[in-house]
Order: structure tokens, then C-alpha cells, then sequence
């Protein structure tokens, strides 16, 4: 069987499916954004597609969005003339949909069986638009220009033969018909590899100089995000810490996540919003206090783990988007876990059974939900090792995730 996997960022969440694929004996292409010249990647042949354009200047704002997603499916398209060309025909295409690229691609092969990634559809209530009342939408045309940001997912639903979405919640987001047609089937986490280590360390550098080694015997509050934003919490995660870092003098929080933005709207400009936020809350933080909270920026993956394995609590907070994989990987863990009480999360984290829930707007019960848990170890070790048997039973890659896409995959195609 042929199989083509469309990804902006190949691999994306088709890291463990594709190389499966690989490994069954099916010929497995990608196409990626902006990649230099064809690779091979784990047994999958990766092809480029780029654009010699960018979008109008003087476009609608409105429509900007959609334009972009014309511009990067019509450079798909053209790549994938070219494959066709080179004899490549695909049974099966996979694609993550969401910026456009596969818009086009039934007009190559109009006889290829499209399974596409359903991440979420934009609502103007429900959702993310209009949940935190901090950032109010500026334009009262917003609900405007979010049913023409659909506009992308509408026209997929005309010809996709089925979807895939890794959470009910964010299945239950695109509307029927189509819903009917969507798999829900997450990623997977490899729990195997994600799992508990009472033997872990990490060192990090000290503020005034010298090493700073722990380990489990100490106290850590761990949040992670791609990027600090608002989106993620991260603004009432720092409104907690004064509280915080007050009742837990020997505590170290460690944030993980970068200056960027993932979601939502940008800071000011010339502003990050770790720095907006930082800054409003440091007037009501000792020095020495402060000299415990480290920002670690962007970490590599095996570190991360570390520091999971490391958490004494471990802090998620996000609005009613798309689940981040760190949250199951934090279960998978055995980290006991703090959440926003948000749609998305409850799924997975059922409080005080694999987590505890707070008000995502409350950042002195969010300080004084950390406290409780730090003080009660054995809570914390009943909520962590139900949060893992919850993750290995529900989100295992081998056992669990891994074969229900194969399944899927295969009957996309047709085949028993």
C-alpha cells in the first residue's frame, strides 16, 4: 500500500504512526513545509513543498487567514503534481488539515482515500474565544472572522472519508454531519519510557552561582508550556506564586516553555508575556524567594522527562483548546497533578481520583491547592500512581493507541 502523510512540521503527531506504517511493509511518503531537498526520516520518504509568495498586504483581514492556507495548499498541490509525474500514486493520504495544505490534493488523486487530523474547530462559544475575560476580543467582528476561519475545515469535510482526533472533547467541537465521521484515538505516550524514577536527578545552575542538585527529596512544583502565554495559564500560575513560594519556603518551582507564542494573541510589541507577567508579580516576591523559581526556556525532551519524574506536584493549565500531550505524559509520569477544572481535561483528570481540579481564574486556590497536596505525601502518591494507571490504560502508544491507528488506517483503505 501506498501512503502519503501531510504535515507542516512532519512529523508532528504522525511521529510513532508513520514509521509503524514503515515497519507493516507499505511504502510510506511525507510531505513537509520548507524542507531544503528530500530526506528519509525512520524509513519515510520526505518530499518539500514551499510557496515563492506570501500573503497580499492589503488583504481583508477577515480572509487573511484563509489566504494563507490557499497559498500553502496550492504550493501541496504543485509538489504533488510533480510526485504524481514520478509515478508515486497514494492509497491512503493522512493529513493534519489545519493550515491548508491538503486542500487541493483530491485534484491530484481523485481516487486516494483522505483521512484527515481533526485538532479543532473554532467556535465563538465554548471554546477558547471569550473564555478568559482579561483578554476580550477587541474587534466585534471577531465571531466573523472565526466562522470564516472554518472555512478551511468545511471544505475538507467535502472530501475527507474519515477523521481522527485525539480527545472527545476535541471531537465533540466540529459539528455533524462530519462528527460522525471522526475516530477519537490519541497519539500516544509511551508510558514505558514515561514512567516514574525515584532515582532521578537534575542539576541546575544557582542564581548566586555555583550547583543546585535535586532529586526526589525535594520539594518541586513543576508547569510546562511550549510557550508562557495566557492561553496555557501561565499568567495565573505566576499570580499564585507569591502565596506559594510564601507557605513553601523550600520549594524550587521550575517552569519550562519559551517566549513565543503558540496560541492566541501576541503581548505588546517588544514584550514577551513571561516578562509581562514575571514583572507583575516580582514586587511582591522576596529576593531569595524569587532566586527559587527558575525559567528554563526550551529543554530537551529527555530532561523533560527528568523533571517530570522529578515533580512533587506538577501544575497544568490550559482554556478549552487542545490538550497538550504534557499533561498525559505528567499522568504517565506518576506526577501529582493540580488542572484548570476546563472541558478538555476532564477526560483524563477526575478529581481527586488522577488529579485535583481548581478554578482556572483563581490563583490563590490554585497556591493553596499546591500547598494542601505538598502537605499530604501519601495523597500525593495515591493520585500519582492512579494518574499513570489511568495513562497506561487509556493512552498507551504499543498497547493501546498504535494499533487502534493501524486499524484506522487500514480501514481508510479498505482493508481488513
Amino acid at each position: 500500500m501506498n501512503i502519503l502523510f501531510i504535515h507542516q512540521n512532519f512529523p508532528g503527531q504522525f511521529k510513532f504512526l508513520a514509521p509503524e506504517l514503515v515497519r507493516e511493509g507499505h511504502r510510506v511518503l511525507a510531505m513537509a513545509w520548507k524542507k531544503a531537498e528530500p530526506f528519509r526520516w525512520q524509513g519515510v520518504e520526505v518530499f518539500p513543498y514551499t510557496s515563492t509568495r506570501g500573503s497580499a498586504p492589503n488583504v481583508h483581514p477577515w480572509v487573511s487567514d484563509f489566504e494563507t492556507k490557499v497559498i500553502r495548499g496550492e504550493a501541496c498541490f504543485r509538489a504533488a503534481l510533480q510526485l504524481k509525474t514520478e509515478g508515486f500514486t497514494p492509497d491512503v493520504i493522512v493529513a493534519h488539515h489545519g493550515w491548508g495544505e491538503s486542500l487541493f490534493l483530491k485534484d491530484v488523486w481523485p481516487t486516494a482515500k483522505l483521512g484527515i487530523y481533526c485538532e479543532f474547530f473554532y467556535k465563538r462559544e465554548g471554546g477558547d474565544v471569550g473564555f478568559d475575560p482579561e483578554f476580550p476580543a477587541t474587534d466585534a467582528g471577531e465571531g466573523c472572522r472565526l466562522r470564516l476561519k472554518n472555512l478551511n475545515n468545511f471544505l475538507h469535510f467535502e472530501q475527507a472519508d474519515a477523521g481522527i482526533a485525539p480527545t472527545h472533547w476535541q471531537a465533540s467541537t466540529f459539528p455533524e454531519p462530519f462528527r460522525n465521521r471522526i475516530t477519537v484515538i490519541h497519539d500516544g505516550i509511551d508510558t514505558e519510557f514515561v514512567a516514574p524514577n525515584a532515582r532521578a536527578t537534575l542539576t541546575l545552575k544557582a542564581a548566586k552561582g555555583g550547583e543546585i542538585v535535586l532529586s526526589r527529596a525535594s520539594e518541586i512544583i513543576t508547569f510546562v508550556n511550549r510557550n508562557l502565554e495566557p492561553y496555557r495559564g501561565y499568567h495565573i500560575f505566576m499570580r499564585a506564586l507569591p502565596r506559594l513560594l510564601a507557605q513553601r519556603p523550600q520549594a524550587r518551582v521550575l517552569i519550562v516553555g519559551g517566549n513565543d507564542v503558540s496560541y492566541g494573541a501576541r503581548p505588546p510589541q517588544g514584550n514577551t508575556w513571561r516578562a509581562i507577567f514575571a514583572d507583575e508579580v516580582r514586587p511582591q516576591i522576596s529576593d531569595d524567594d524569587w532566586a527559587r523559581v527558575h525559567f528554563l526556556g526550551h529543554v530537551p525532551y529527555a530532561q523533560f522527562i527528568t523533571l517530570l519524574q522529578l515533580s512533587s506536584v506538577h501544575v497544568y493549565l490550559t482554556y478549552p483548546f487542545v490538550l497538550s500531550w504534557s499533561l498525559l505524559e505528567s499522568m504517565s509520569a506518576g506526577c501529582a497533578i493540580v488542572a484548570s477544572d476546563t472541558q478538555p481535561l476532564h477526560e483524563a483528570i477526575e478529581d481527586d481520583r488522577t488529579g485535583v481540579l481548581v478554578n482556572f481564574f483563581d490563583p490563590q486556590g490554585l497556591a493553596n491547592s499546591i500547598c494542601t497536596l505538598l502537605d499530604d505525601a501519601p495523597r500525593r502518591g495515591r493520585l500519582g500512581a492512579a494518574a499513570r494507571s489511568f495513562a497506561q490504560q487509556h493512552y498507551d502508544l504499543q498497547r493501546v493507541c498504535l494499533p487502534r491507528q493501524l486499524e484506522w488506517v487500514h480501514g481508510l483503505a479498505g482493508v481488513a
